[in-house]
């Protein structure tokens, strides 16, 4: 098994993988949401948001920081062109809010890691 150092222990490739997997299902939820939507489509994207969604997944594999990700709108690096970050932009703020009702638990784990905060943590009153 292998293993990479991070900020306040060691994360194992599984976790590591999981967290992406979840990502990538989050882009994808996102994109059907917006795509429904706007571009009143059934069960397929339009070509539109097919190309973003593509984009979106190619840019999360070839993130730098694969093993301690951040949300990309916290990353210090911004490796979208400004017309694809325009876009994702517009696609998160509408599905986002929708994301509570159509797939709470993926909604919250990505707020969780927008927040750095780890499904464990509590605060201390």
């Amino acid at each position: 098994m292998i293993f990479w150092k991070q900020k306040g222990g060691i994360v194992d490739s599984k976790k590591r993988e999981i967290g992406l997997r979840r990502e990538k299902e989050t882009i994808r939820k996102m994109a059907r949401i917006y795509c429904k939507a706007h571009h009143q489509t059934k069960e397929e994207l339009c070509e539109e948001c097919r190309a973003l969604l593509s984009y979106a997944l190619e840019r999360i594999d070839k993130c730098p920081y694969q093993e301690g990700k951040p949300v990309c709108s916290a990353c210090p690096i911004h490796c979208y062109t400004p017309a694809m970050r325009e876009k994702i932009r517009q696609v998160m703020r509408y599905a986002g809010p929708r994301m509570l009702l159509r797939h709470p638990i993926l909604a919250v784990l990505h707020l969780l890691q927008s927040t750095g905060a780890k499904p464990g943590d509590r605060k201390k009153i």
